[in-house]
């Protein structure tokens, strides 16, 4: 069998795959529900790995990839949608990782999203950040939240992607997407041109480094709606690593920065259902109470969880609270909500585990 990428995506796409992976010595992968599936046929080679990437790249792309040994990109198929491309080497080798990005903008509902996530589209100003490991979903929500925002308000929306997933239409706002190494060099010199384009609201893929960070709290501060993600597990780790970031001396005025600005931490992780089919979204949620703001700014990083814990009328929750909730839904399975709570003992105080 003679592999073509466009033959492995649309087989990747009938089969609801999220992710495909292209590694030398194996047929293409397929991630299925959270988990690698093989596809039977003949496995890939140096040659056929090196004609594929070969076919795909513009030359400025085959240009960055022979001086930075990887890169990432997105490109759209007919019949498959967008796909998000990562080009790496291994053992000299080219490989591939490559996400399917969503077909259309899914509500609150159909992810499981909190309510409150919606009431934050209606935010002028702040610091909306969405956290996790990767695979978890961030980019979705971050869509979801542009889309809200696009049929409710009539603003602007700047976004800086790496790289664009879904291509967002002009409905009440205008939306501008720009895409890192495309549109723009990086994150932190597209942000700094972006506070002079007139946004209401600022999304950011990712926030990696120092200046990208600072330039988002001045943004959140001065007016703005800016939403972005982290890869960190939740939200008390999610202040710890944005302060960390910045050298001891400028930490304490961060952290009032930071205090001032921030709206809420989304902090997420998929699962596998129960019944096997598919997976499903629990959430950690912190809304940035004046309690909460104290504790950031007193530096009682630690106190989070209580606030979390006792902020229902606030509708906060933590991720033990929200897996539990999946559980006696029926949605999980025992182990996975006791395998991924912050405090095991909190499930299995409140859960009693289903016969077999």
């Amino acid at each position: 069998m003679s592999w073509t990428l466009d033959k492995i995506l649309k087989g990747a796409r009938r089969l609801s795959a999220s992710d495909v992976h292209l590694v030398s010595g194996l047929a293409p992968l397929l991630r299925i529900t959270g988990e690698i599936h093989p596809i039977e046929g003949e496995p890939l080679d140096e040659h056929l790995l090196k004609e594929i990437v070969g076919a795909i790249l513009s030359e400025k792309q085959r240009q960055s990839l022979e001086e930075n040994w990887q890169l990432c990109f997105s490109r759209q198929w007919a019949d498959v949608g967008r796909c998000r491309i990562s080009v790496y080497f291994r053992a000299g080798c080219p490989e591939m990782a490559i996400r399917l990005c969503e077909t259309r903008v899914r509500g609150a509902e159909e992810l499981g999203l909190p309510p409150i996530v919606s009431e934050l589209t209606r935010l002028p100003s702040g610091l909306v950040l969405v956290t996790g490991p990767t695979g978890t979903g961030k980019t979705t929500t971050l869509n979801f939240l542009i889309d809200a925002i696009n049929r409710q308000r009539r603003a602007k929306i700047v976004t800086i992607e790496d790289p664009v997933e879904f291509v967002h239409e002009n409905l009440r706002s205008i939306v501008i997407q720009q895409e890192v190494m495309t549109d723009v060099l990086s994150f932190r010199s597209a942000l700094i041109h972006v506070l002079r384009q007139d946004p209401d609201v600022i999304v950011i893929g990712e926030m990696r480094d120092l200046e990208t960070i600072e330039t988002a709290l001045i943004a959140a501060e001065t007016g703005h709606l800016v939403m972005a993600t982290l890869h960190t597990p939740d939200s008390v780790q999610t202040v710890q690593r944005i302060y960390s970031v910045f050298p001891a001396e400028q930490q304490n005025a961060i952290v009032v920065q930071l205090a001032n600005s921030l709206q809420a931490i989304i902090a997420q992780k998929l699962l596998p259902r129960a019944d096997g089919k598919g997976r499903v979204l629990a959430a950690e949620v912190c809304v940035a109470t004046p309690a909460v703001r104290n504790h950031i700014r007193e530096g009682q990083v630690h106190q989070l969880y209580s606030e979390m814990q006792t902020g229902k009328k606030h509708q906060m929750q933590t991720i033990d609270h929200s897996l539990l909730s999946l559980y006696q839904r029926g949605e999980i399975t025992y182990d996975t909500a006791l395998s991924h709570a912050r405090v095991p003992d909190h499930i299995r105080q409140r859960a009693i585990e289903r016969p077999a």
